[in-house]
């Protein structure tokens, strides 16, 4: 074959296709049952509007960005993450000026450079979710349990939800300057490469670091929740009065951070232990800076996002709408017959499967087996002449000829148990 894939790319087809059909279905069912509304932004944005949210110091900054120059030498780039694209959707269209709260929910594929690897590639797809406006302990809440009732919904079970705080800016402050002090005892040496340069640039990312050598290391660390000004402590305790009020198991991690300075307070990680390395299927925290930072006014916000790919992991098969009827059609003269009954059957809700290549029956009733259809129409010549048409239960075996409206009516019965509109 001449041409395939881009390595960590893939094509989605059945039965996987229905998995993601599925979780995109049931996340829009329950996000606009809590007042969420959909927003669908560019999945090509100008690169600086991800070096400033996400930081240039960053792994996906520094590696993992597909950036290009177009025609007039400008810096675009295929969204690494959603959230920086959402928030420059909120300030440019004026969306805090619709009203206090906003509510958004986006689906669809980012793009990273980086090793692909079981539920990691190289063009991905979230479902992501930001809340802009809301500064109470409440909006954490409501955020995590929903995503909770989402993943329930979808059949995801034995995860678990972890949770910090990383306080506000103030209290980071204090942290950051005890972290330092602790980072400056150590021997820089024993950290990789990356965390020799974070020491100085970025320590939190530290934590995020993967390698045993270094996880060693800041095991001794201080805890950022250790150092938290009371107005923080008390929007963290009431955070998890309120999960434990409405029975949302958590834990607490306090070696969990995010490494952007626009991150506030709350943060959140939903982890299985079922897909290996790559174990967080979904994570979140509150960003009260961000939409500052990138030109906006003063607004406290909270989002997460779920790996669709990762969740695709966990779910067991979803299979499609199967074929409730199959229309075979053995003469040209039944063309228009069995057109009509199909559009009247897929109006109806039925899916129909139509053969117009004048099989055999015994050919056509085992195609109708393979798409384990319901019911089978025939329509060959002697159906034509009598004005009838033949339909076969194929569950009972039960075969009839019948007029065309009584056809209808016979295959909803059979198709429903009952006819439809009663």
């Amino acid at each position: 074959m001449g041409f395939r894939k881009v390595k960590g790319f893939f094509d989605l087809i059945s039965p996987e296709v229905e998995k993601y059909r599925f979780m995109e279905d049931v996340a829009k069912g329950i996000f606009e049952r809590y007042g969420f509304s959909e927003i669908r932004t560019p999945v090509v944005e100008f690169t600086e509007l991800y070096t400033r949210s996400i930081g240039e110091e960053t792994d996906i900054v520094q590696k993992e960005m597909y950036s290009f120059l177009d025609r007039k030498g400008r810096s675009l780039c295929l969204r690494p993450e959603a959230t920086a694209g959402v928030v420059r959707a909120y300030i440019e269209n004026r969306l805090f000026e619709r009203r206090k709260v906003v509510k958004l929910f986006s689906i669809g594929p980012m793009f990273r450079y980086e090793r692909p690897q079981k539920g990691r590639y190289r063009q991905f797809h979230q479902i992501n979710v930001e809340c802009f406006g809301a500064k109470s302990y409440v909006a954490d809440a409501e955020m995590i349990i929903m995503l909770m009732e989402f993943l329930k919904e979808i059949g995801v079970s034995d995860v678990e939800l972890q949770i910090n705080s990383l306080g506000c800016s103030s209290c980071r402050k204090v942290y950051l300057q005890k972290l330092k002090e602790f980072l400056d005892k150590i021997d820089t040496s024993s950290l990789c490469e990356d965390c020799r340069k974070r020491k100085d640039r970025n320590p939190l990312r530290i934590f995020d670091c993967k390698k045993s050598k270094c996880q060693a290391i800041i095991e001794n660390a201080p805890f950022v929740s250790d150092f938290l000004c009371d107005g923080c402590r008390t929007h963290f305790d009431l955070l998890l009065s309120t999960l434990e009020n409405v029975s949302i198991p958590y834990k607490i991690n306090k070696r969990l951070v995010r490494g952007l300075d626009y991150y506030t307070k709350t943060i959140f990680e939903v982890v299985s232990t079922k897909i290996g390395a790559q174990s967080a299927v979904a994570g979140g925290g509150r960003y009260d800076y961000l939409v500052s930072m990138l030109g906006g006014p003063d607004t406290p916000a909270i989002g997460f996002a779920c790996g669709m790919e990762r969740l695709a992991m966990l779910l067991s098969e979803v299979g499609k709408k199967g074929t409730d009827v199959y229309i075979l059609v053995a003469t040209d003269k039944g063309t228009k017959a069995a057109l009509n009954m199909a559009a009247k059957l897929r109006n109806e809700g039925l899916c129909v499967e139509t053969d117009f290549e004048g099989r055999s029956i015994k050919s056509s009733l085992r195609e109708a087996n393979r798409l384990d259809a319901k019911v089978c129409v025939i329509i060959g010549e002697d159906e034509v002449r009598e004005n009838l048409i033949c339909v076969k239960n194929m569950k009972t075996g039960v075969q009839e000829r019948v007029e065309f409206d009584h056809a209808i009516k016979l295959i909803k019965e059979v198709c429903y148990g009952r006819d439809k509109s009663n």
